[in-house]
């Protein structure tokens, strides 16, 4: 069984280590693994170890941690780029495609509304395999940019690039 990670801050170190030795003094023995979890909890201001536990796990709700990347998935996006950072070729699956749509995302001027032709002129210059149109779908299919029902104007949507996105964007860089 996997344990959950819980972090302890404190404020003040100093009142933390004032608080649990006053506790362990009035213990006289040595405590307990879950008695000493409550002392430790109670220190830094909670009720007990469940309050501190609660509290750790409602914060990481609130604050999804980061997906890890994986380099070998980055050096294989990297690979459908060449040496000028232009995508020079579709990804053969699915999964690797919003990867490479952020990276011709993040070289399309924000605030700015387009033409078709303006677009596909842009595009052009993103990608070197010859087939603006299918960027543009995958541009908006996933969201990252809008166009108007008759396809005349097309805007950026700004948003936040995912985790593997942005490192492959930093590697492409370097």
């Amino acid at each position: 069984m996997s344990k959950t990670v819980l972090p302890l801050h404190v404020g003040d170190i100093s009142s933390f280590a004032r608080s649990l030795g006053g506790q362990l003094a009035d213990c006289g023995r040595t405590p307990g693994h879950v008695e000493l979890l409550n002392m430790l909890a109670r220190s830094s201001g909670h009720k007990n170890f469940q309050h501190l536990r609660a509290s750790a796990l409602q914060a990481a709700k609130q604050q999804p941690a980061p997906e890890p990347v994986s380099q070998a998935r980055l050096t294989r996006l990297a690979r459908l780029f060449d040496a000028q950072g232009r995508l020079s070729r579709w990804p053969g699956k699915r999964g690797l495609e919003l990867s490479c749509l952020w990276v011709v995302w993040s070289r399309i001027p924000a605030r700015h509304t387009f033409s078709e032709t303006e677009l596909n002129d842009l595009l052009n210059t993103l990608h070197s395999f010859g087939d603006h149109a299918l960027v543009r779908r995958g541009l908006c299919d996933f969201g990252l940019m809008t166009r108007t029902a008759d396809g005349r104007e097309y805007k950026r949507v700004e948003q936040k690039p995912s985790a593997e996105a942005l490192a492959l964007l930093e590697r492409l860089e370097r």
